[in-house]
């Protein structure tokens, strides 16, 4: 990873990175050698105060159970769904945490006294994964969960664009006549491959309505089918807009959907195959030899925030889906 230093000149080794969800933090402590040396999840709360105390929390309970002072930590790096205003250390409009304006660095660090710098979650996440992958070019990190999102990360670098949205496919529309989007467009990637579509269009109910969607197509039932290819014609759509838009060597693939395993890594490949059979040009891409996806459990978005906390931001403004 370069342009990224994890020594910290007063003496404060430690980074604490933490991915924010709508109900979990999944939060790691890393050592100046960049080794993770601690982790652990804690619930989310709701509404700006209980966010703001969560992540307090989660700081102080990591420095617990892994016996380090928190006059230890030089930094905390958040990754948090949402608009992102990353030099302000701001997020506004994360509705699935109840916020919708808060000055999370300065709340955070009033209470901790340890500095606090805040991302995009994608983002860090495309951050951590292309650190974790040891990836030293160009990669793209798609995040297939309830939405659809990606990030650029090049030479250890976030690429933005001019205005933060380099990556962002998923509310690129590949099918004018398809499913209404959330976003107002119809047929975005989004719609074939976000599991909040997905699960509306299977609309039957199941805790793990994507897993049961998969073992019903197993099963032979024509709606799975139809929306297993769905999702497979996504992802790949999804993964050819990035690799022609940005020349990125790899696309890491992360998100909840990911727990799919090998029954979503093999069918996004073979989609990436069909879809290449009439083209010489596509074919020479060997798109279907670049994509990998992230292990179930990687902490990369929270390895990604911590690096981000270890960095040098700017005052930028980044968002998805």
């Amino acid at each position: 990873m370069t342009n990224i230093s994890l020594a910290d000149p007063s003496g404060r080794p430690i980074r604490v990175g933490l991915d924010v969800g709508g109900t979990k933090i999944d939060a790691v402590a890393v050592d100046a050698s960049g080794r993770i040396i601690g982790r652990l999840r804690r619930p989310t709360g709701w509404g700006d105060d209980a966010v703001v105390e969560s992540i307090v929390l989660a700081v102080a309970a990591l420095a617990d159970e892994n016996s380090f002072a928190i006059s230890e930590v030089g930094s905390v790096g958040v990754g948090i769904p949402g608009l992102v205003d990353a030099g302000a250390g701001r997020v506004d409009h994360a509705v699935n945490l109840g916020v919708e304006s808060l000055d999370l660095a300065a709340r955070s660090e009033e209470v901790l006294g340890v500095q606090f710098r805040v991302e995009n979650d994608v983002k860090a996440a495309a951050l951590g994964a292309a650190a974790l992958n040891g990836v030293a070019g160009s990669m793209a990190y798609l995040n297939l969960g309830t939405g659809v999102a990606a990030g650029i990360v090049i030479d250890g670098q976030i690429w933005r664009g001019s205005r933060g949205t380099a990556g962002e496919v998923g509310h690129l529309s590949v099918d004018p006549r398809g499913r209404l989007c959330g976003c107002g467009q119809h047929g975005c990637i989004e719609t074939f491959c976000g599991g909040g579509a997905l699960t509306k269009a299977w609309g039957r109910p199941g805790a793990l309505p994507i897993k049961d969607l998969f073992d019903a197509a197993d099963a032979g039932d024509p709606l799975a089918l139809s929306l297993r290819n769905d999702l497979y014609h996504g992802a790949a759509a999804a993964v050819r807009a990035l690799v022609l838009s940005a020349d990125v060597e790899t696309v890491v693939i992360g998100g909840g959907l990911t727990a799919l395993g090998e029954r979503l890594e093999n069918g996004v490949r073979a989609a990436l195959r069909a879809g290449a059979e009439a083209s010489p040009f596509m074919r020479s891409l060997r798109l279907d030899e670049r994509i990998e996806l992230l292990p179930a459990g990687s902490p990369a978005a929270a390895f990604g925030a911590a690096l981000v906390g270890a960095s040098i931001t700017e005052k930028e403004i980044v968002s998805h889906g």
